[in-house]
């Protein structure tokens, strides 16, 4: 952690040792996300009238389903704050050590930090509030999967890919050629 101090870090010239961790870190995420997906798909669904039946109760093709109790909602909502916050802070300070220009990475990071807030409240809003914000928990879900797609897959390239051109870069000045060591 201490090459993240230097203002000149990036992935591209981390060490080997680095980029494997960082890597299998990447791919750790890259799992958790595909199966919040499945578990969207296939355990909520993936339109507005399954997402209201499923906080809000109701019947949808002969399934009966009921509202989501308080404690039921408290649950979930005390788990994701503390483990999305734990996943949303490790991936955007990965993503900050890209060579990409800040107008790329502030609107992804933004994206991540505020479809997963959006994904919090959501429930909350449809089961206490109204069937509309059924929309906007979908939002927050297609939100989530480009911001953390990005958050996860732009590393991966700077890492192992071929680099950014220097046009997206957008650095100024001299680049360093290897990352400072650590004692």
């Amino acid at each position: 952690m201490k090459n993240f101090s230097y203002p000149a870090y990036r992935l591209s010239v981390a060490s080997q040792e680095v980029k494997i961790v960082y890597t299998g870190f990447l791919i750790f995420i890259a799992v958790g996300m595909l199966t919040i997906g499945l578990y969207q798909l296939k355990r909520i669904g993936a339109t507005y009238d399954l997402v209201v039946a499923y906080y809000r109760g109701g019947e949808l093709a002969q399934e009966m389903t009921y509202p989501k109790t308080f404690t039921q909602l408290l649950e979930t909502t005390h788990f994701h704050a503390f483990i999305i916050g734990i996943v949303f802070l490790t991936l955007a300070h990965i993503f900050l050590a890209t060579g990409l220009p800040p107008r790329i990475k502030w609107p992804v990071i933004g994206l991540a930090f505020f479809s997963s807030q959006a994904d919090i409240a959501g429930p909350w809003l449809i089961r206490y509030g109204s069937a509309a914000f059924a929309l906007l928990q979908l939002a927050a879900w297609l939100g989530m999967w480009v911001g953390y797609g990005a958050l996860v897959l732009l590393p991966l390239y700077e890492m192992w890919g071929t680099g950014w051109p220097r046009s997206i870069e957008g650095r100024k000045g001299k680049r360093r050629t290897h990352a400072p060591q650590c004692d």
